[in-house]
């Protein structure tokens, strides 16, 4: 027990022992999902951040440690987002025949999704810092702790709760569209894309190459309405309060 002891802490201080777990457990996420028939409660990317959660609290291992692997992931995540370019690109046409449904949708979603939080959080007792932590809740984290940052909120409450926000959309809202009935992948598509962000989008992918082109669009439009919605918000209540 020593021995394997001292071999973990050997080992933990190893940048690539924490790359190499999370990529393991991702694709024992994934292979559960596919066993399962793809059931939304075994998304892969919610069973690896619980798989690797639970890890980390069990081996008393600080989140600094992690991420100095787990950063080329997270380097990867520029690329990867600059790659959903290409299924947008084939599916343009697509885009184009819907252009005007997409901006009223993106309008309501986005607006629905800043208002929602805000309100139910303030209706809850929420401070302002948390009430206004939440209000970016449906964007892309990064994007959504700049503007925690700028207006007031914590961002790292911000990060946790986007987080949190997209694997339940990606959990819940294949289901929750499949029982209003929506069939059109573009359309499912694009609805996880302003609701649940990256994490909704890997979902959107699992349906088909259509639905990820859309939420892939609807992530990046998410992002700088949100980013324009937001202060104006903010700025609108203080001059009614």
């Amino acid at each position: 027990m020593t021995d394997l002891i001292n071999m973990w802490v050997y080992l933990a201080t190893s940048p690539l022992l924490w790359l190499t777990i999370t990529l393991l457990v991702y694709l024992a996420g994934q292979w559960l999902f596919q066993r399962s028939g793809g059931r939304a409660l075994l998304n892969p990317v919610a069973l690896a951040i619980s798989l690797l959660a639970l890890l980390l609290l069990l081996t008393g291992t600080p989140y600094a440690t992690y991420f100095s692997g787990a950063q080329f992931i997270h380097f990867l995540l520029g690329p990867a987002t600059v790659a959903l370019a290409v299924p947008l690109y084939l599916h343009w046409k697509r885009v184009r025949q819907l252009f005007l449904p997409l901006a009223f949708g993106l309008l309501a979603g986005s607006l629905t999704a800043i208002l929602s939080a805000m309100g139910i959080a303030w209706w809850l007792g929420g401070s302002l810092p948390t009430v206004l932590s939440l209000a970016p809740k449906s964007v892309t984290t990064p994007v959504a702790m700049g503007i925690a940052e700028k207006i007031g909120g914590l961002p790292s409450l911000t990060a946790v709760i986007v987080i949190l926000t997209g694997v339940i959309g990606a959990v819940a809202g294949p289901a929750l569209l499949d029982w209003l009935r929506i069939r059109d992948d573009a359309v499912k598509g694009f609805a996880l894309g302003v609701g649940a962000h990256g994490i909704g989008t890997a979902r959107a992918f699992q349906i088909s190459g259509l639905a990820g082109a859309f939420a892939g669009l609807a992530i990046g439009l998410n992002a700088l309405l949100t980013a324009l919605l937001v202060p104006a918000i903010i700025r609108l209540l203080h001059w009614l309060a």
